[in-house]
């Protein structure tokens, strides 16, 4: 009888020499469900992929399945339990997708062997950016190296959602739009060996993220290429740390991008004088030295007030002792006429002195 033809070569080219199976027919809409168990490498891009919903990869029929590239299809949804069936896999590529819903439990409730993840230009919604802190937060991917989060149009990060990564060898947050890393935790990332943050939009490092950046030993390789430095008073810490740090690849390009006269200007070759610090660098710093300068007024004020009162006693006690007497009169006065008014007598005489 004559055998039915295999899908995998229908739909896709399987290599089994190189242990390779590649789908990249563009009316796919799921996975195929008759893979060889011989394939290591994976690839499904370009195609009509929707949904990874659960059970997507039968069970125990890929078991040396290492390298999954779903990048480039149209991948909108990836359900819990999804990724959970695959008890090799190393390396995922979810990259071009435009993904609206990432399950924490995409791996399962377990731990995964997962060392690579790719998500470039696929965490353009921010409920996926949370969804995934919440996974790497989880400890399910504790053995990730290596993380590119790159494309994304990120302004920040979540905050912790790289403290449990005691993997981590490269950290890759280029072509983002980060406005600042003051919420980013690397704390715990001793193994972090490359950090990409080339192409932000990044104004300034401050001191806790510069003594974070010290303290990671395995850290030699920190890209700040093509950021939009600030080149005030707050930049110094920055410039200080560039100068003695060997950390960063390609120091000697980065350049100032503002105020207009430090543009263009090597970060290296700032020195204090270059600085304009006339501009306080926050708000809580100007309203501090506008409380001491009001202060400073109102002493002077005061000080003014109790000098003219010095100078001028003499004619104050006169004063004072002209109102002293004026009230006296006046008092007297007011009781006489009472002494009138009590007494008839007193009243009739002065009737009668009247007529």
């Amino acid at each position: 009888a004559q055998q039915p033809p295999d899908s995998c070569q229908t739909l896709c080219r399987c290599l089994e020499a190189a242990k390779t199976v590649k789908c990249v027919d563009g009316n796919l809409t799921a996975v195929p469900s008759d893979l060889p168990p011989y394939v290591r490498t994976l690839f499904i891009t370009g195609s009509r992929l929707a949904r990874l919903p659960a059970g997507a990869f039968p069970a125990q029929r890929l078991p040396h399945l290492s390298a999954l590239n779903l990048s480039h299809n149209h991948l909108r949804a990836v359900e819990a339990g999804s990724l959970a069936t695959l008890p090799a896999l190393r390396q995922l590529d979810l990259s071009g997708n435009p993904l609206v819903s990432l399950s924490p439990l995409a791996f399962g409730e377990g731990g995964s062997p997962l060392e690579e993840l790719a998500l470039r230009g696929a965490l353009r919604d921010q409920g996926v950016l949370l969804s995934l802190a919440t996974m790497l937060q989880s400890g399910t991917l504790r053995n990730l190296s290596r993380l590119e989060l790159a494309d994304n149009g990120l302004l920040l990060l979540p905050a912790g959602m790289f403290t449990a990564l005691p993997s981590l060898r490269q950290l890759d947050l280029s072509n983002n739009s980060l406005v600042g890393l003051r919420n980013v935790s690397f704390q715990g990332l001793g193994q972090l060996q490359s950090l990409d943050l080339s192409g932000n939009s990044l104004s300034v490092l401050r001191n806790g993220t510069l003594s974070q950046f010290r303290s990671l030993p395995a850290l030699r390789r920190i890209a700040l290429g093509h950021n939009t430095w600030v080149c005030d008073c707050a930049i110094e810490d920055l410039v200080a740390w560039l100068k003695e740090s060997d950390q960063v690849e390609g120091k000697e390009a980065l350049t100032c991008a503002y105020p207009e006269k430090m543009l263009g200007k090597a970060l290296l070759k700032i020195d204090g004088s270059d600085l304009d610090c006339s501009v306080p660098v926050d708000l809580p710093s100007q309203l501090q030295t506008s409380y001491v300068f009001l202060g400073i007024v109102l002493a002077l004020i005061g000080a003014i007030f109790l000098l003219v009162l010095y100078l001028n006693r003499k004619g104050i006690k006169k004063w004072m002792h002209n109102i002293r007497d004026a009230c006296r009169d006046h008092m007297e006065g007011y009781h006489y006429r009472y002494e009138i008014n009590a007494d008839p007598r007193l009243t009739n005489l002065s009737s009668n002195s009247d007529v």
